[in-house]
């Protein structure tokens, strides 16, 4: 069994306060990460029409022998698809795709405000957890403008709010403003893109001291944060080491 936390969103329900992503990830070898993922204790998978590989994905926990519900599925809306009626027709796309009656969590991936689309399309959102197809509702990349907004116009409070989130890019205000409202922090790119988080002293000395990698000291800040978190990877060593901050 996984000893991963779960956190409780504003609806009631729970998630693993860490998973795995599957970003940049192709579907032919989606279904192989997802199998070490969730081999290794992962029970959070977190995907996006996007990133075309939730059907490897869905295979991946479909073949796994986990029970569906035992593993927390999260997609994401693409910003094609943003409005009322191609919300609905890509999210059937979505399960479709995976294999499955519901996901755990959909998320509008960016707001786009340029569209002005995004509370016509959170409506749709509406619609899907209302039919329960969706067991919680969020959004990613949203600001609190954006956010403030769906409050005004709608009815349900986002569960989640995923956003590029790491030492580098702490996103303080925004982590403030969630926390406020109830909504949940989900960090993406927890480790930093390439930009020499996992170099800065600070993160190699307390590696050092604590006989761990430089990610899972990252890894266990945004923990100890409260942040809820989905490192990537492919690589099934780097996929165990990752979740091996408890």
């Amino acid at each position: 069994m996984s000893n991963v936390p779960a956190s409780t969103l504003n609806n009631g329900r729970t998630m693993p306060q860490l998973g795995f992503g599957v970003f940049q990830v192709p579907d032919d070898e989606a279904a192989t990460a997802v199998t070490a993922a969730l081999e290794a204790g992962y029970r959070s998978i977190d995907t996006a029409a996007l990133y075309a590989n939730e059907k490897g994905t869905g295979a991946a926990i479909a073949g796994s022998g986990i029970p569906r519900d035992e593993v927390f599925v999260t997609t994401k809306l693409w910003n094609t698809e943003q409005g009322y009626d191609s919300t609905l027709r890509a999210f059937d796309e979505s399960l479709a795709k995976l294999g499955m009656d519901y996901v755990d969590l959909y998320l509008i991936h960016w707001p786009l405000p340029a569209r002005d689309l995004y509370v016509e399309t959170w409506r749709a959102f509406e619609k899907i957890y209302e039919e329960g197809r969706a067991k919680s509702i969020g959004v990613s990349n949203f600001q609190p403008a954006h956010l403030q907004r769906l409050f005004d116009e709608s009815g349900i409070v986002p569960a989640v709010n995923q956003i590029e989130l790491h030492p580098r890019l702490q996103q303080d205000a925004l982590r403030a403003f969630d926390a406020e409202h109830g909504i949940a922090t989900e960090a993406w790119s927890p480790l930093g893109r390439g930009n020499g988080v996992l170099d800065t002293a600070a993160v190699t000395q307390a590696a050092e001291k604590h006989g761990k990698s430089p990610a899972q000291i990252v890894l266990r800040w945004h923990i100890q944060l409260g942040n809820v978190v989905i490192p990537k990877s492919v690589t099934p060593s780097r996929i165990k080491e990752n979740i091996d901050v408890f």
